[in-house]
């Protein structure tokens, strides 16, 4: 599994309806925003190992202004450690050849789904203030880069 993780200072998802109607999904406030792709061979463990990555990551700011907390830190010290996660399928594109993206790496939605939501369930049950996009639509993402800070992790 990957995880595109971005320190923010807010970010939302909204939806897109049939009908071209704009709803709210989730949005935080100061926290991470993380992008989250899924292949073939990924499971639950994958999903739990990127969790628990995106929970410790020290990218967060101190009392100094250096990266040296994570979402971890904010809740034991009682501050709200929030986290936008979005499902993003194109993690896995593949640009080796030619100038269209092939998408053969990325696992099928039914397989994705589950697991994405898994990374979210995960750090919710570990303390996370959590929102989330929803799978299988058209959603708008604003991210406002705090940094900015922009970290792949891969598990």
């Amino acid at each position: 599994m990957r995880g595109l993780v971005q320190r923010v200072t807010r970010a939302s998802v909204e939806i897109v309806g049939p009908d071209d109607s704009i709803s709210v999904a989730g949005a935080i406030g100061p926290g991470l925003c993380v992008l989250v792709g899924a292949t073939h061979d990924d499971g639950e463990v994958e999903a739990v190992k990127l969790a628990d990555k995106i929970w410790h990551l020290r990218v967060l700011d101190d009392a100094d202004g250096v990266m040296n907390r994570s979402l971890a830190n904010r809740a034991d010290d009682g501050e709200q450690a929030e986290v936008l996660i979005v499902s993003q399928f194109t993690l896995y594109g593949n640009t080796d050849k030619g100038r269209r993206p092939s998408w053969i790496d990325a696992a099928r939605p039914e397989h994705a789904e589950p697991l994405v939501d898994r990374v979210a369930a995960h750090l919710g049950d570990l303390g996370a203030a959590v929102a989330t996009g929803q799978f299988r639509t058209g959603m708008l993402v604003e991210i406002v880069n705090d940094g900015p800070v922009t970290v792949m992790l891969e598990v």
